[in-house]
């Protein structure tokens, strides 16, 4: 007799072994912490083994789980591929898909591009995560994610990148402290404290790249995973940054000093998916609507 199981139990497993625990699995699948560990129970229980045991601080795999996971994997790849091809038949864009983003791209660049996806097609859903650069070549690499908007460049024979666009940094400074000049040298800020981003931040290493290029090491007085902790920090007077131009609200540019950058200093953003990964209708509409990007206001078309 055939054990008999769901999918939505086959993806609780795959996700508590790819994350260690039950708690991070829940967060990405929208499910409470008890739901999860139930379905994994279940599968257990149906399948008449155990299949997660904890290692440490980390929840892993037992020999049986090892066994059941690739095997996991290929019965979701290839339920998504069911649905992708039943799809075509369909009218309008149905599906989810898991979009990766860093936090600044996250809050001044992807509402208005995902109200746009969203009034085109009403029943995508586009479940959104937030994370470093590093973090989500890794899980755009393991399946874990469809598609990441990410900072560039990313090496990975793996992945298919697609540059997108352009973002400017710029200085900014408190309002009431000395005045920055109209366009800053990296020595301009020799003498003023430094609010940067937290280390391994990619806008962090673009930063340091830049100072150093002018002969000033960076030893920031505030690291810090926000933007908009940073520019609340410059606004109340504890120092100077350099920040995403992207990250420029209306209402800044009158609580902030701000001025380009000379050297200028330029990110790009693109998106990147599996090489190996079909392209279903609903990642289409999604990669569509954020190629869109370009045409939002103060976004530089990345040349070619």
């Amino acid at each position: 007799m055939s054990a008999r199981f769901s999918l939505d139990q086959l993806q609780a497993l795959v996700l508590v072994i790819e994350t260690g625990s039950f708690s991070a699995a829940a967060e990405q699948l929208g499910l409470s912490q008890p739901a999860v560990s139930l379905q994994v129970k279940e599968l257990e229980r149906r399948l008449g083994a155990r299949l997660v045991e904890r290692v440490g601080r980390r929840l892993g795999p037992t020999a049986a789980g090892v066994s059941l996971l690739d095997h996991a994997r290929g019965i979701l790849e290839a339920a998504d591929q069911a649905v992708a091809a039943v799809q075509t038949h369909a009218e309008g864009v149905l599906g989810t898909v898991r979009l990766g983003s860093g936090a600044t791209a996250c809050i001044h660049l992807l509402p208005a591009l995902l109200r746009q996806i969203r009034e085109r097609h009403p029943q995508l859903q586009v479940v959104v995560t937030t994370g470093n650069t590093d973090e989500f070549v890794r899980r755009v690499e393991r399946n874990e994610q469809d598609l990441a908007l990410v900072t560039l460049p990313v090496a990975s024979r793996a992945l298919v990148v697609t540059p997108l666009l352009r973002d400017a940094f710029v200085a900014i400074g408190p309002p009431a402290a000395r005045r920055l000049p109209r366009t800053v040298a990296p020595q301009d800020f020799a003498t003023r404290p430094l609010v940067l981003f937290e280390p391994g931040a990619h806008t962090r290493q673009l930063a340091e790249a830049w100072l150093l290029a002018g002969g000033l090491k960076a030893r920031p007085e505030m690291e810090l995973g926000s933007v908009e902790a940073i520019k609340e920090m410059v606004a109340a007077g504890l120092g100077y940054s350099l920040i995403p131009q992207m990250a420029l609200r209306p209402q800044d540019r009158q609580r902030l000093q701000v001025a380009s950058l000379a050297p200028p200093l330029v990110r790009e953003l693109g998106l990147i998916v599996r090489a190996d990964k079909p392209l279903t209708r609903a990642m289409q509409a999604v990669v569509h609507g954020l190629s869109a990007c370009h045409a939002l206001p103060g976004r530089t078309r990345k040349p070619g």
